[in-house]
């Protein structure tokens, strides 16, 4: 989950800044040889495959950040997050898969790198194929499991990720509802912010927000990363030979890959992205098919659809993208616009009256509500006698995260529970109504595969 950073190295040598600048920068890579007396692999396809891992190893955090960031407790030597990151042939798109790491796997023959014992092919959870056997079972049992070769490796810990956001002056989140995880230590309130390393590993640790668990995590792991390129992209980095080299060696420092993969590599494929957006990025999970699959010995796993897993890696191997173009209106940046909220205007149903003495107002009212995306009835009514001044939005409690939405729309508005409404929310405007502020539901997948583009994920 914090080889985001990683990624955003790849778009950083876009900048062209030079060969001089990345040189010496080898030297603090770490070096593994994941590929090594590796047989019967699969057939390359177009284009390169990344195997990004983030392992939970915490050795260099000091005992502070462990206290403030909750990183106590003894790690597992296992794989916290995986990611395939596959670049196209044409250097113009990214896509990243998120692999759950309790996905049910069959790790191949091999010895235990701890142990030296032998063993055959057997069912694991995927992220104990790194305690097993290190990096280089890691990339046998995804290839095995993907039928995709891998060109190259690479492994982040928790260090290099939080200095590295720290070098970019922290990376821009929207949050549409509270986030709150006793566990990681995460408490943000509904809004934008702007993370520092610290808070961002939270964010992106983070698995008890929500009953989503790790799902909900991988999404956030997911945005995170699109709002880092977009960081990358948009705050001069690429231009910067100084910046550039900072932000590299810092992540760098702590990285581990293969020998491959080194910077020369870094500024090869950096020089053909010099265009690549948050747009250019793409961001799906492998199908699921079952969420709770038991396994004597291991408990439960994640079982992936097979038909769509093979569909979805047949994709990557034959260099295609996984999102569909949808044709959106963008603000004068390109992008979607309007304030992030929980539910999407279009789920949400809406009656006006008009609580003023203002002719008109209702109309001016609900047309601005349906203009944004709102199901308006389209038959505003008066309020009856007297005046209101403050916008009220009235909803049934079981509609709480629709109503929210719907205030997030007219600013100011008072939020009025009435038990038993129904699902129809109910705004009366007041004498203070101005504008309905546009607003648009957190990124959804979009496709056979539920991709979501860069352009989507970050804020507004």
């Amino acid at each position: 989950m914090r080889m985001a950073t990683t990624l955003s190295v790849l778009v950083l040598g876009a900048g062209g800044v030079g060969h001089a600048v990345v040189t010496g920068l080898d030297g603090g890579i770490g070096r593994v040889d994941p590929f090594k007396d590796m047989k019967n692999r699969p057939q390359a396809g177009h284009g390169t495959n990344i195997l990004l891992v983030g392992t939970d190893g915490r050795d260099k955090v000091t005992p502070e950040e462990k206290e403030k960031y909750r990183l106590g407790g003894a790690p597992c030597h296992c794989t916290d997050t995986m990611m395939i990151v596959h670049v196209s042939s044409d250097r113009n798109r990214a896509s990243v898969v998120s692999i759950p790491r309790d996905s049910y796997a069959e790790v191949p023959e091999h010895t235990d790198q701890n142990t030296g014992r032998h063993h055959n092919q057997h069912p694991v959870k995927i992220n104990a194929a790194y305690a097993e056997g290190g990096p280089a079972l890691t990339v046998r049992t995804v290839e095995h499991m993907t039928g995709l070769k891998m060109d190259h490796y690479l492994e982040v810990d928790f260090t290099s990720f939080m200095k590295t956001v720290d070098v970019l002056g922290g990376v821009r989140i929207c949050a549409a509802r509270p986030l709150k995880d006793s566990y990681s230590g995460l408490d943000l309130p509904a809004g934008t912010h702007r993370l520092d390393g610290g808070q961002a590993l939270q964010y992106v640790r983070s698995r008890h927000t929500d009953g989503s668990a790790d799902l909900g995590r991988m999404q956030r792991q997911q945005k995170f990363m699109a709002a880092l390129i977009h960081e990358a992209t948009g705050s001069g980095v690429l231009m910067n030979p100084v910046r550039f080299r900072q932000v590299a060696s810092t992540l760098l420092s702590s990285v581990r890959a293969d020998q491959g993969f080194g910077a020369e590599e870094i500024l090869s494929l950096g020089r053909t992205m010099r265009d690549f957006s948050p747009a250019s990025s793409e961001f799906t999970t492998v199908p699921i098919g079952q969420m709770s699959f038991p396994v004597k010995g291991i408990g439960s796993t994640v079982k992936w659809d097979p038909a769509k897993s093979r569909k979805l890696f047949a994709e990557l191997r034959e260099d295609r993208p996984l999102a569909r173009p949808v044709p959106r209106t963008q603000d004068a940046k390109g992008r979607p616009p309007g304030t992030t909220v929980e539910v999407a205007p279009d789920r949400i149903h809406v009656q006006v009256y008009n609580g003023t003495r203002t002719d008109g107002l209702g109309r001016r009212v609900d047309d601005a509500l349906r203009a944004t995306g709102f199901r308006t009835t389209g038959k505003p009514l008066a309020a009856g006698a007297g005046e209101v001044h403050r916008t009220i939005v009235e909803y049934d409690p079981r509609w709480d995260r629709s109503a929210r939405s719907l205030a997030a729309a007219l600013p100011g508005s008072e939020l009025r529970p009435v038990k038993g409404l129904g699902a129809t929310l109910q705004v009366t405007a007041g004498t203070d109504f101005t504008a309905v502020r546009p607003v648009r539901a957190e990124a959804t997948g979009e496709g056979e595969f539920d991709t979501v583009t860069g352009d989507q994920a970050v804020c507004p």
